[in-house]
C-alpha cells in the first residue's frame, strides 16, 4: 500500500478508480502493525458492497452510517494481526519430510539406473548395432548352452537386454562393493525411524522441566505463584537491609589524607618558578616568588592551567567544559595580589576547587520524602519519570529509590512504561516481589507496600502512565515511580513520544538517569534530552529535566568527571548515586568527595 509520514505518523492508502473514492488509515509511526493491508482491503469491500447503489447514482454526501461494520472489521483485522505474529511457521518432523521415505533400494535405483537422455539412447542403438554385425555371437552363446552353462546367457541370443536383471546385478554390485549388510539390519523394528530423530542436547546444570515452567512469563501459572513467598527471596543478607535506608539518604564518604594543597607547587609549578630555575635566581627568587608583592598574571596561570585541564580531561570531564572551568579561574584571579607566603600554583588550585564544589552544591535541595508528605495532603500520588539512553540502569535503580521511599512507609506504584525492551516489565515484577518480601504485607495492614501497573508492551506509554496515575488515585498509594524506555537522544520518534508522556502525566519530578562512565557523551545526552523535550511540548513552560541520577558509581575509581560534566550543563542537582547492586547501594552526592577524588 502506498504510505506517507508526517510528524510522527504513517498514513496508508488505497484508491478506488471507478467511484473516485480514497480510503486513509493514520496510525503512529513507531508501531508496527501487521494488519494494515489486510484492514484498508475488507474497508474498502464491505464500503462499496454496502453503499454500491448511492454511489452509483452520484449521492456522494448522503449520511453513510458505516460504525458498526468498521468496529468489527478493525476487530476482526487486529485478531488476524495477533495471529500472524505470535504462531510463527511450526516446522515439518523427519516423519513428515521426503528424506524419511527414502530406501537404500531407491538410492541406488537412482544413481544406477540410465538416465533417459538422448545420449543414453544413442548408446543403446550403438549396442544394438555391434549385435547386428557381430555374426558370431549367436553361434559362441548356442556352444555355450550346450556346454551346460545357465539359462541367463539364453537373453543375449536375439540381441535384447532383460532390464531386471541389470538391476539386480548392479545392486549385487553395490552390495559387495559396500560390504554385505548385516543381518541384524535387515531386521529391525518398526521403531527404529523414530529413534533417528534428532533429540535435543540436555546439558549440565540446565535445570529442570519446572524451572522451565518459572522461567515462562507468558502467563500467570500456578507454579511460578507458589514459588512467589518471602523464602526465595529472604537470606541473612538481605534481611539485614531492612531498616538500613529510613529517613535521609546517607552521603558519600572520603577520608582527606593528604594536605594536597601543599604538593600542589610540585605538582603545577608556576611560570615564574620554572623561570627563575632556569635562570638561577637561587634563593633570593625563592623569596621574591613568596612575598605578595606581585600581582597574578595570565602568563603565571598558564602552564598551571594547562596541567589542570589535562587533569580534569583525564578524569573524565568533558573537553569543553574543562576548558570553560578554566578560563572562569583565570578570569577570576587575573591580577589578584597574592598574600604572603602564598604560591600562585596553590592560589590557582584552591579557586578551582571552591567553584568545583560551588558548582555541584544544589541550588535548591530536592526533598522528596517532603514533597511526597504535601501530595498525601492534597490526596494525590508523587510521581516521578525516569528517563536515560539505553543501558544506564533505569529499572535498578528505580527499584532502589522505591525501597528508601518503603522503608519511609510509603506506598509506591511502579508504571511499566517500558513497552519495547524485551523482558522489561519481568525485571519490575521480579523486583517488585523481592521488595514485597522484603517488607511483606502482613506489617503493613495486609496490603502490599509496591504494586505493578503494566499492559504488556507494544503498547502506548504516554496512556499507560496515566492509567497507572489513576489508578494510584484512587487506591491510595503515595509514589508513582514511571520507568520509561532507554532510547538515544538522536532518535526524534521516542524522544518525541517521551515529551508526550511528560507533557500528558505532568509528573512532580522528571530524573535523567546517566552512568558515570561517559565522558563527553554525558553533554550531548542531557543537552540533547533538554532540547527535544523544549521542542517537542507546546506548552509555554515545558518540563525539562529536574535532576539527575548517577549511576554505576563504584566502577569509575576516581574518574569522577562526568559529575561535573552533568551538573555544569543542566545546572541540575545529582539528587542519587547509585554505588553498588543492592537496594541500600544509594547514596547522596557528597560535593566535596567527588572533588577530592577529581582532584587528587
Amino acid at each position: 500500500m502506498p504510505s506517507f509520514e508526517h510528524d510522527g505518523l504513517t498514513l496508508e492508502y488505497k484508491l478506488d478508480n471507478e467511484f473516485e473514492l480514497v480510503f486513509v488509515v493514520a496510525y503512529q509511526k513507531i508501531l508496527q502493525l501487521s494488519y494494515i493491508d489486510k484492514f484498508l482491503d475488507d474497508v474498502h469491500l464491505e464500503f462499496r458492497d454496502k453503499f454500491k447503489e448511492d454511489l452509483e447514482n452520484g449521492q456522494f454526501f448522503s449520511n453513510f452510517d458505516f460504525g458498526n461494520e468498521f468496529e468489527k472489521i478493525l476487530a476482526s483485522a487486529e485478531e488476524y494481526g495477533r495471529i500472524v505474529t505470535s504462531q510463527p511457521k511450526k516446522m515439518r518432523t523427519f516423519e513428515e519430510s521426503l528424506k524419511s521415505k527414502k530406501t537404500v533400494a531407491s538410492m541406488i535405483e537412482n544413481k544406477k539406473e540410465p538416465k533417459p537422455t538422448s545420449k543414453g539412447k544413442e548408446n543403446k542403438e550403438s549396442l544394438k548395432g555391434k549385435n547386428d554385425n557381430n555374426k558370431t555371437a549367436p553361434k559362441s552363446c548356442v556352444r555355450a548352452t550346450q556346454n551346460g552353462f545357465t539359462e541367463k546367457n539364453s537373453v543375449v541370443l536375439n540381441g535384447e537386454v532383460d532390464s531386471e536383471i541389470i538391476i539386480k546385478n548392479r545392486q549385487k554390485m553395490f552390495e559387495k562393493m559396500q560390504g554385505k549388510p548385516k543381518k541384524s539390519d535387515k531386521t529391525k523394528s518398526p521403531s527404529s525411524k523414530e529413534n533417528k530423530t534428532k533429540k535435543p542436547r540436555v546439558w549440565d546444570n540446565s535445570g529442570t522441566c519446572r524451572d522451565a515452567q518459572f522461567l515462562d512469563f507468558s502467563e500467570e501459572p500456578k507454579i511460578r505463584q507458589e514459588g512467589t513467598g518471602s523464602e526465595d527471596y529472604l537470606n541473612e543478607e538481605t534481611r539485614a537491609w531492612v531498616g538500613q535506608m529510613k529517613g535521609d539518604i546517607k552521603s558519600m564518604e572520603y577520608s582527606e589524607s593528604e594536605d594536597e594543597l601543599s604538593e600542589t607547587e610540585e605538582k603545577f609549578p608556576s611560570k615564574s618558578r620554572q623561570n627563575g630555575k632556569e635562570k638561577g635566581f637561587g634563593m633570593f627568587n625563592m623569596f621574591r616568588g613568596l612575598v605578595g608583592s606581585k600581582s597574578i598574571s595570565r602568563e603565571d596561570m598558564e602552564p598551571i592551567l594547562d596541567k589542570l585541564r589535562d587533569h580534569m580531561i583525564a578524569k573524565n570531564v568533558a573537553t569543553d567544559i574543562a576548558g570553560k572551568l578554566c578560563e572562569s579561574v583565570a578570569s577570576r584571579l587575573e591580577g589578584k595580589v597574592l598574600g604572603t607566603f602564598t604560591g600562585v600554583a596553590s592560589t590557582v588550585k584552591a579557586t578551582l576547587v571552591d567553584a568545583l564544589v560551588q558548582l555541584l552544591s544544589p541550588r535548591r535541595r530536592v526533598d522528596i520524602l517532603r514533597d511526597v508528605i504535601e501530595a498525601q495532603q492534597q490526596q494525590r500520588p508523587y510521581v516521578m519519570v525516569f528517563c536515560g539512553v539505553n543501558g544506564v540502569g533505569k529499572s535498578t535503580n528505580l527499584a532502589k529509590i522505591c525501597f528508601w521511599l518503603v522503608e519511609n512507609n510509603f506506598k509506591v506504584l511502579i508504571a511499566a512504561c517500558d513497552t519495547f525492551r524485551a523482558g522489561a516489565v519481568e525485571q519490575l515484577r521480579t523486583h517488585s516481589r523481592c521488595l514485597n518480601a522484603l517488607h511483606p504485607p502482613e506489617k503493613h495492614g495486609g496490603y502490599p507496600v509496591v504494586q505493578l501497573y503494566q499492559k504488556g508492551y507494544g503498547k502506548d506509554a504516554a496512556g499507560i502512565a496515566m492509567e497507572a496515575i489513576n489508578q494510584a488515585r484512587d487506591c491510595k498509594m503515595d509514589v508513582v515511580l514511571v520507568d520509561t524506555a532507554g532510547r538515544m537522544q538522536d532518535n526524534e520518534p521516542l524522544m518525541r513520544a517521551l515529551a508526550k508522556l511528560i507533557k500528558v502525566n505532568s509528573p512532580d519530578l522528571v530524573l535523567f538517569v546517566g552512568e558515570a562512565l561517559v565522558g563527553n557523551e554525558a553533554v550531548d545526552q542531557l543537552v540533547k534530552f533538554n532540547q527535544a523535550l523544549a521542542d517537542h511540548s507546546s506548552q509555554e513552560k515545558p518540563h525539562l529535566i529536574d535532576g539527575i541520577v548517577l549511576t554505576k558509581f563504584d566502577t569509575i575509581d576516581d574518574k569522577v568527571g562526568a559529575a561535573i560534566s552533568m551538573t555544569y550543563i543542566t545546572g541540575q542537582p545529582i539528587v542519587f548515586v547509585g554505588t553498588g547492586q543492592t537496594y541500600t547501594d544509594l547514596k547522596n552526592l557528597n560535593a566535596k568527595a567527588v572533588v577530592h577524588a577529581l582532584m587528587k
